[in-house]
C-alpha cells in the first residue's frame, strides 16, 4: 500500500492570497527566478495553516509560489511514518513534489533535529542571531543538535493551573489568582487543597493524566541516558500522588482526552481545575466551558468566565509546534521569510496573541503585553499573558531525550491500570518496560 499517495489524497490543500498581512518583514522583492514553483507543507493538524492563512499568506504571493498543506492526522502515527517516506524519497522526485517545510512536536524534535533532513536555521536558511534573539531559550534547546538550531516556532507553550473561581470561593473562601497560588505553590499544599475539595463535594483534578507533565518536565534526568531506560523520581512522584488521588477519589479516574474528561471542564462539571499550557486554555478548555458551542464564546454561556489561574507548584511546558526547513527545498527564500514574519517579527508575535489569547516565541512581546491593561473575558479578566510570561522564564529543558514522546505516552498508559486497581505497580512498570522494549529494542533498563 502507497502509503504517500494516500497521504495526498488525505487532504491536499492550496493556500492562495493573503487573508491578513502583518508587520515587517525580509519579503522586499519577488523571487520566483531564485526559486521553485511549488512549496509543500507538511502537518497533522489545520492549526499552522489557519495561523499562515491570517498573518503570511501575503508571502506566497511576493514570491510567486504555491503553497499546499499536506495534513496528515497524527494517528497511529501516520503522520511520521508518512512524513518520513516523503523525505527518504526527496531526491527520487521532481523539485516541486518535494517537502519543503514540515512541522514537528517536542516530544519527539530530536528524531528529526539530529537528522540530515533538517536544515540550519541560521547558516542555511538566513536567519540571524539579531532575528532569533527574542525567542525563548527553550524553545531554542527542543530543536537544538550539538549547538546548531534546526527548527522555529511561533508558540511558546509555558503551563499554568486553571481553576473554577466559584469554586474557589466556596472551598477556600477566595479566588484570587495570588492567594489560590498561596495554597497551591508546593505539591503538599496541592494535595491539602485536594482533601479540602474531596469534602466539599468536588474533585481536585479530572484524571489520571492531569498533573503529568508538570512533574515530567522537572525530572532531573532525561527518560534515556546511555542507551537505558530511567524512571526519574519525579515520575515516581507523579505515580504516587495520582494513586493517592484514585484511592481518596480526589480526581473523577478520568483519561486525558476521553469525553468525561473533556465534560469535567464544562457546565456539568465537578472539577476544581486542570493543569494546562497556552493553546489548552484558549482552545479546549474554553471550547469545553460553553453549554452551547454554537452560540457566542461569551459570558452567560456556561461557565465561561468562571475560570481563573495561577502558576500551581512547579513551572512546566506542554505541547508546541516548530517548523522545519526540510533538506531539499528549492524555496530557502520563502522558508526564510516565512520563518522571520511567523517567529522573529515582533509585530507580527504580538498581533497573534492579541488576536488568539495564544502566547508567541517573543519575549519583548510577551513583555509589553504582560505589562499592559490586557485582560482576558474567558479569565474573568485576568492577564494570563503576566503569568506566562514569568512561567516561560523558569522553563528547564535539561532533561529532554530522544524517546520523550513513547515513554510519556507509554507510561501513563501502562500505569492507568494499576490506579484502576486492576494490577500491582510491579506489573504496570514492567508492562512499560516490555513495551519501550518492543518499540525500541535497542534500550534496555
Amino acid at each position: 500500500m502507497n502509503r504517500r499517495k494516500i497521504s495526498k489524497s488525505v487532504w491536499l490543500l492550496l493556500c492562495t492570497t493573503s487573508l491578513y498581512g502583518c508587520g515587517s518583514s525580509t519579503v522586499e522583492t519577488n523571487y520566483t527566478s531564485n526559486e521553485g514553483q511549488v512549496v509543500n507543507i507538511y502537518c497533522w493538524n489545520d492549526e499552522f495553516k489557519s495561523i499562515y492563512e491570517s498573518y503570511a499568506a501575503d508571502i506566497a504571493e511576493s514570491h510567486g509560489v504555491e503553497v499546499n498543506f499536506f495534513i496528515i492526522s497524527d494517528d497511529d502515527n501516520a503522520y511520521q511514518i508518512n512524513l518520513d517516506e516523503a523525505l527518504a524519497n526527496q531526491e527520487k522526485v521532481i523539485d516541486d513534489d518535494r517537502v519543503d517545510l514540515f512541522l514537528i512536536e517536542a516530544d519527539y524534535a530530536g528524531k528529526y533535529v539530529k537528522s540530515s533532513y533538517t536544515l540550519d536555521v541560521k547558516k542555511d536558511i538566513g536567519l540571524t542571531d539579531d532575528d532569533l534573539k527574542n525567542q525563548y531559550s527553550y524553545t531554542k534547546a527542543i530543536v537544538n543538535d550539538d549547538g546548531v538550531q534546526k527548527g522555529v516556532t511561533w508558540q511558546a507553550t509555558p503551563g499554568l493551573f486553571a481553576y473554577r473561581r466559584s469554586v474557589a470561593k466556596q472551598v477556600l473562601g477566595t479566588d484570587d489568582p495570588d492567594q489560590v497560588q498561596q495554597k497551591l505553590s508546593t505539591w503538599d499544599g496541592f494535595d491539602a487543597v485536594a482533601d479540602q475539595m474531596h469534602n466539599a463535594g468536588y474533585y481536585m483534578l479530572s484524571g489520571y493524566d492531569d498533573s503529568y507533565r508538570p512533574f515530567s518536565n522537572n525530572m532531573q534526568t532525561p527518560w534515556v541516558v546511555n542507551n537505558q531506560i530511567q524512571i526519574d523520581p519525579s515520575i515516581q512522584n507523579w505515580i504516587t500522588q495520582t494513586k493517592k488521588y484514585s484511592e481518596n477519589n480526589y480526581c473523577n479516574h478520568t483519561t486525558l482526552w476521553s469525553p468525561q474528561w473533556n465534560q469535567d471542564q464544562g457546565p456539568d462539571g465537578n472539577v476544581f481545575g486542570f493543569f494546562y499550557s497556552t493553546w489548552g486554555i484558549n482552545f479546549t478548555l474554553m471550547s469545553n466551558s460553553l453549554a452551547n458551542s454554537n452560540d457566542p464564546a461569551q459570558v452567560g454561556n456556561g461557565i465561561y468566565g468562571d475560570y481563573a489561574v495561577c502558576e500551581g507548584p512547579e513551572p512546566y511546558y506542554w505541547g508546541g509546534t516548530w517548523m522545519c526547513a526540510a533538506d531539499g527545498t528549492d524555496n530557502l527564500p520563502f522558508i526564510k521569510d516565512l520563518m522571520y514574519r511567523l517567529t522573529c517579527d515582533e509585530k507580527t508575535m504580538k498581533q497573534i496573541t492579541l488576536d488568539t489569547q495564544d502566547y508567541t516565541n517573543n519575549e519583548a512581546a510577551m513583555d509589553e503585553i504582560a505589562q499592559s491593561d490586557y485582560s482576558s473575558d474567558f479569565l474573568g479578566g485576568q492577564n494570563h499573558i503576566a503569568l506566562f510570561a514569568e512561567a516561560a522564564k523558569k522553563i528547564d529543558m535539561s532533561n529532554i531525550s530522544d524517546y520523550d514522546k513513547d515513554c510519556n505516552e507509554v507510561i501513563q498508559e501502562s500505569l492507568h491500570p494499576y490506579f484502576d486497581g486492576e494490577i500491582s505497580l510491579d506489573e504496570a512498570i514492567n508492562n512499560f518496560y516490555s513495551k519501550i522494549e518492543s518499540l525500541h529494542p535497542e534500550l534496555s533498563y
